[in-house]
């Protein structure tokens, strides 16, 4: 899938982060921020560097994720436009909590710590939008937890491939991610989850092309996860 903000000469339509602001203070935020474009595989930040600035998805995919003393990796989530990350750091001044690695083709947009905090005294509405998304962040982390009490593994594949589907409609969903990423999202080893993905294959509920998963039926994995459908 090509996830990219709307293209509508605005860098920041979208951001719910951004989306109170004035235009003319939202353009300076524009002209403040530097482009960066991220290659897949490049690791962005990691765990413990310095928090030094907010970074504006407006094309690709990023994988955040936490690294075991044994190497072993669990991704946390999947950051797509129109959204931000590494606002945690910027609010307390603190380090990283965790990486993140391009796992598409990125175009981002980076805001140095001092120009957000700038930007955050002048504009107080944008701390209820930071408010909103930390409070997303302990909802998805309860909700992780609370899986893998409750869920099985092909309960969990399933609910994280209807979670990377995203809002998609249609009716075949190509998920640009290999099952080694896959594996690190679910919290199971890469051969329990290839066996998962077998699995839905024999059903007709995906199929998979190289290193990509095409969703045919997700309506069946909503319902493999506990989801109910929609």
């Amino acid at each position: 899938m090509d996830h990219r903000l709307p293209d509508s000469g605005d860098a920041l339509t979208g951001v719910e982060m951004f989306a109170g602001l004035e235009p003319d203070v939202r353009q300076r935020v524009i002209a403040t921020a530097v482009p960066r474009t991220y290659r897949k595989g490049q690791i962005i930040f990691v765990e413990h560097d310095p928090g030094e600035s907010l970074i504006i998805l407006k094309r690709g995919a990023v994988a955040i994720f936490r690294t075991a003393p044994t190497g072993e990796r669990a991704v946390l989530t999947v950051v797509r436009p129109p959204d931000v990350l590494g606002e945690v750091s910027l609010l307390d001044a603190s380090a990283r909590s965790a990486s993140a690695e391009a796992i598409e083709d990125c175009q981002a947009l980076t805001l140095s710590r001092a120009a957000f905090i700038d930007l955050v005294h002048a504009n107080p509405r944008i701390l209820d939008a930071v408010m909103r998304s930390v409070g997303a962040l302990i909802r998805r982390l309860t909700e992780q937890n609370t899986d893998h009490v409750f869920l099985d593994l092909p309960g969990r594949v399933a609910k994280t491939l209807v979670r990377l589907a995203g809002e998609s409609q249609a009716p075949m969903i190509t998920i640009e991610l290999n099952q080694s990423q896959l594996a690190e999202m679910a919290g199971g080893s890469r051969q329990s989850v290839n066996q998962a993905i077998g699995s839905f294959a024999s059903r007709g509920w995906l199929r998979t092309e190289g290193r990509r998963i095409v969703v045919t039926d997700l309506q069946a994995l909503r319902r493999r996860a506990g989801m109910g459908t929609v």
